[in-house]
């Protein structure tokens, strides 16, 4: 998605003129050449080891990357903030964990497929945190990222939230779903059998959310490279979300 969405967006000069297209460290030509590489190389790699599950998963998170980046007919769903959430879900809260997970459990561990709970709590709570990250349940991110690229979206005819509202407004919706995604989670860990489940997902995403509040409140909206740095952090935290909730669940 990043490539494509660099290749073909001419907004990324405004938005992100540091960017190696825009910026005119890697030419047009050798921008194409890596993205068609990746893409053959990705799913030639999964032909080889033999992971149905996998190359169905990067097969998918193509499409789902063209539909959000190409403006071509129908597709450009980065003009869309209903789109943008629906493409976010299905890729990275959907297609992505469970197909990565069915690659490790049949190819990998040759088991026989499974779908865990701690396969459906992640998917679910993931979910969650994409759309209530853009319209009612996911794409936090994807209404984050818009943040710093107003300018360019605005001159491009992309209708993001953050320009319909403004950035303080998104901004702290955004934080404020977030925080309701971990008081779930939290209430859920707290309901676990388990004292380890209670202790890594009650206690440990309290303290995220903690974190995530007080990194918030200190963060200059009149700055992109603050509000760009904090929406790097937004992915370290899903990271430890994810940890957190496999491993409490075990």
């Amino acid at each position: 998605m990043v490539g494509i969405l660099s290749w073909k967006s001419l907004q990324a000069k405004i938005n992100k003129p540091y960017l190696p297209l825009p910026s005119g460290k890697l030419s047009y030509r050798n921008g194409v050449i890596i993205v068609a590489s990746s893409l053959i190389l990705g799913l030639w790699f999964a032909w080889m080891v033999g992971s149905w599950p996998l190359f169905w998963t990067l097969s998918g998170s193509y499409v789902f990357s063209a539909a959000y980046s190409l403006d071509v007919p129908f597709l450009r769903w980065k003009k869309s903030p209903v789109l943008t959430a629906m493409n976010y879900v299905l890729d990275m809260a959907v297609a992505m964990p469970l197909g990565y997970f069915l690659h490790m459990q049949t190819r990998v561990l040759k088991r026989p497929t499974t779908f865990p709970r701690q396969l459906i709590f992640c998917t679910t709570i993931l979910s969650i945190f994409r759309f209530s990250y853009s319209i009612v349940q996911g794409k936090y991110l994807s209404f984050f990222k818009d943040i710093p690229d107003m300018e360019g979206d605005g001159k491009f005819g992309i209708k993001s939230l953050s320009l319909r509202l403004g950035q303080k407004w998104v901004f702290w919706i955004c934080i404020s779903l977030l925080q309701m995604a971990y008081g779930v989670t939290i209430l859920a860990g707290l309901s676990s059998p388990f004292l380890w489940g209670r202790i890594s997902i009650g206690m440990g995403h309290a303290v995220l959310a903690s974190i995530l509040w007080y990194r918030a409140k200190s963060v200059d909206l009149k700055n992109n490279d603050a509000i760009q740095s904090f929406y790097m952090f937004i992915w370290k935290v899903i990271t430890n979300f994810i940890y957190m909730s496999m491993m409490g669940n075990e």
